[in-house]
């Protein structure tokens, strides 16, 4: 069966806050002139916000910017932030220390994003954006001449088989002049175009980290509107990096999780795990005592910020948000900077539209350097991998950058692939953690339930394996299997055969789309891709 293809002059994939505001500045743009621009936005989660999972803490820069009118328009912005807190935790006490100035949060906003990204998709509607939820992109297309001339959204109905079932439909083809690449965190289809247009050559590997997240409702006496509080030290060691963060949203809403670096390097370590138990912390569990759990999900970031940024552009495409990794790690803050990278694709690719033919829109790059995101993250550029040295050589680093140097120091960190930290099983210490209590502790597979997740059960695995013999021969044995305890959702699982042999159980129907296992697998054997749209999960509210 031959593709249908449709025509548009941009194709956004991805509908998370970076492809949004590049949608909606684009047909800005155009009515400001007068000019009629065709822009569809394609999103592989069942609907906009779906696959959405963040803290959050708003810095409403950007939004400010691009609606102004925002609170008119009725943005879900409830929630002031307050009093900021920041703690060090050793086992059993919390010392509270002077909050980074990075991390003062005067005039932001606590905000669901799953909530913002689906009132921005109202306002592209309203604009005339055409956005299609449900379809996922799973190939770029190409023209003769190497240039990107779309995606393809991925074909439904072929079982598990690889045959064809009664379902079967063929995926549709999407051509644009430019297509923006707005995947989030380790897009899949971004990767490929890493490799084909070789964007890492003149940057450092993308660092990342696995936030993990629960939405509680907590009795009112618990709960103080606008507070946020931050926390360092335990549960993890002092040589792996990761913290908590608890922000308190309105009716009684506590968002509260924990980031790990994915240079961890203790193969034992379980970071769901280490969520849990950080929340019994005698500083911690009192918040949670007697509420009750209502949202779980996760999500990998990337951490590496300035000198991990790729090239932006290649014929007839670009990248924006947090596929690029414009995140801002010092300030715990992603969404403006994500926002503000799609702005700035949409003036420069408005600009290209007017030229004939499949371009390189290069201007995109200049334009983002004479922007506040620049100057932002070259600033805090050496924070994040001063913690190779610790966490009390990464303290003292940055308090040094900040208030010494003020983010301009005559030198910058390098990153480094996250994988190649994992060392071997038997050069570290085993991690016993407590069986979870079902109150404030839990497993994964209830936690899943919380999730929403669902994958239709009959299709082709997206979790996809180089060499199947790995696993086994190189991760379990070497390893000691880390894939079992580094992916949040329980998707991997060692079994005994009835010869007594083992082999890897990859249970797919159970992936949240975090991408730690594209990432942190020691041999890079993993490669996810995308299933069939509309699968994984549902997010209400995270």
């Amino acid at each position: 069966m031959q593709r249908e293809a449709m025509e548009y002059d941009v194709v956004v994939v991805g509908g998370g806050p970076s492809g949004l505001s590049c949608a909606i500045r684009l047909k800005q743009l155009a009515a400001e002139k007068g000019r009629e621009i065709n822009v569809c936005l394609i999103e592989k989660g069942s609907e906009i916000g779906a696959h959405i999972l963040s803290g959050a803490v708003l810095e409403p820069r950007a939004l400010d910017e691009l609606l102004p009118d925002w609170k008119a328009l009725g943005a879900p912005l409830n929630t002031p932030a307050g009093e900021d807190r920041f703690l060090f935790l050793t086992e059993k006490r919390a010392i509270k220390l002077p909050t980074p100035p990075t991390m003062h949060n005067h005039g932001n906003y606590i905000i669901s994003l799953g909530t913002l990204c689906r009132w921005l998709g109202q306002q592209a509607e309203g604009l005339g954006v055409e956005i299609y939820p449900g379809f996922a992109a799973a190939e770029v297309l190409y023209n003769d001449d190497g240039s990107v001339k779309g995606v393809a959204t991925g074909d439904l109905g072929i079982g598990k088989d690889g045959q064809h079932t009664e379902n079967y439909q063929v995926g549709m083809e999407l051509h644009a002049k430019q297509t923006i690449f707005a995947e989030g965190c380790r897009g899949s289809l971004t990767k490929t175009l890493m490799q084909k247009f070789k964007l890492r050559e003149d940057s450092d590997p993308q660092a990342y980290g696995i936030g993990i997240k629960e939405l509680w409702e907590v009795k009112p006496e618990r709960h103080q509107a606008g507070l946020i509080v931050h926390t360092t030290g335990w549960p993890v060691d002092s040589k792996t990096y990761g913290g908590s963060f608890l922000y308190h949203l309105e009716n009684n809403q506590v968002a509260v999780g924990f980031v790990i670096g994915l240079d961890y390097q203790n193969p034992w370590m379980s970071p769901f795990d280490e969520f849990q138990r950080f929340k019994t912390h005698p500083a911690i569990r009192g918040y949670f005592e007697e509420g009750r759990r209502i949202s779980y999900g996760a999500r990998a970031i990337s951490e590496g910020g300035f000198q991990s940024l790729p090239k932006l552009t290649f014929p007839g495409g670009l990248l924006v948000g947090d596929t690029a990794g414009f995140l801002n790690n010092a300030k715990i803050k992603g969404i403006h900077t994500a926002m503000k990278s799609g702005m700035t694709a949409a003036e420069a690719v408005y600009d290209a539209l007017a030229q004939e033919g499949t371009q390189e829109v290069k201007s995109y790059s200049k334009k983002v350097r004479g922007t506040w995101i620049w100057d932002e993250l070259y600033r805090v550029r050496n924070i994040r991998p001063s913690f190779r040295w610790g966490l009390w050589g990464g303290l003292a680093y940055s308090a040094i950058d900040t208030y010494v140097f003020q983010g301009k120091a005559p030198w910058t960190l390098r990153n480094h692939d996250d994988h190649s930290a994992l060392k071997k099983a038997a050069e570290c210490k085993p991690i016993e953690y407590p069986k979870p209590d079902g109150v404030l502790t839990f497993d994964k597979l209830s936690s899943l339930y919380l999730a929403n997740v669902n994958h239709e059960e009959n299709q082709l695995c997206h979790l996809t394996l180089k060499d199947a013999a790995v696993p086994v021969n190189v991760n379990l044995a070497l390893y000691a299997g880390p894939e079992q305890r580094y992916c949040p959702a329980g998707v991997y699982e060692f079994v005994k055969n009835d010869d007594g042999s083992d082999r890897l159980q990859i249970n797919a129907a159970n992936c949240v789309h975090c991408k730690t296992c594209d990432i942190k697998d020691p041999t890079q054997n993993i490669n996810w891709v995308v299933p069939e749209g509309g699968g994984g999960p549902n997010y209400p509210n995270m």
